[in-house]
């Protein structure tokens, strides 16, 4: 068995670190379940991945002192709401600490009963399959049970800060 590598310390700060993060373009997404109760809860998110084609399988991370994160570690599903271009503001007011984030939203329960928010470009529903600590983050994994999208329509995706929409080379 060989001994363990050592790892040194970062030679970056925490804000280095995000700021070199920000310079890969993702999509943006809102995820979303609902509480034992029936209480909608959705956040942003925009460190969402496939995993695997087979079975059906995506990943998302939310950190660990969320106020959101009780309510999807104890969700059976949930859903991945793939972000269109004319939905900046939803990002903006499900990425802040908000009252009511949902208020004059317009959804409708998927198949799982999780909130699909309308006018988004893809849908995923999700069966909270397993989830792993790390670092200052928990990675869902979800086995997608339910899928839909809008062919043609353009998304919203975030760089460095800001948001922006596709533009083909």
């Amino acid at each position: 068995m060989l001994a363990p590598i050592p790892v040194p310390r970062p030679d970056f700060s925490a804000l280095e670190f995000r700021a070199a993060l920000g310079m890969f373009a993702t999509g943006v997404t809102i995820v979303s379940t609902r509480t034992p109760a029936g209480e909608l809860v959705g956040l942003t998110v925009n460190s969402f991945n496939s995993v695997s084609l087979e079975p059906p399988l995506v990943l998302w991370s939310l950190g660990q002192h969320s106020m959101s994160a009780p309510f999807f570690q104890s969700a059976s599903h949930y859903a991945v709401n793939v972000l269109a271009a004319d939905q900046r503001e939803l990002a903006l007011r499900f990425a802040a600490p908000v009252g009511d984030r949902w208020a004059g939203v317009a959804w409708q329960p998927g198949v799982t009963g999780a909130p699909l928010i309308e006018g988004t470009v893809a849908h995923f529903e999700c069966r909270n399959q397993s989830r792993h600590d790390e670092g200052d983050h928990t990675i869902f994994i979800g086995q997608v049970v339910h899928c839909d999208h809008r062919a043609g329509a353009a998304p919203l995706l975030f760089h460095g800060g800001r948001f922006y929409t596709e533009l083909p080379l």
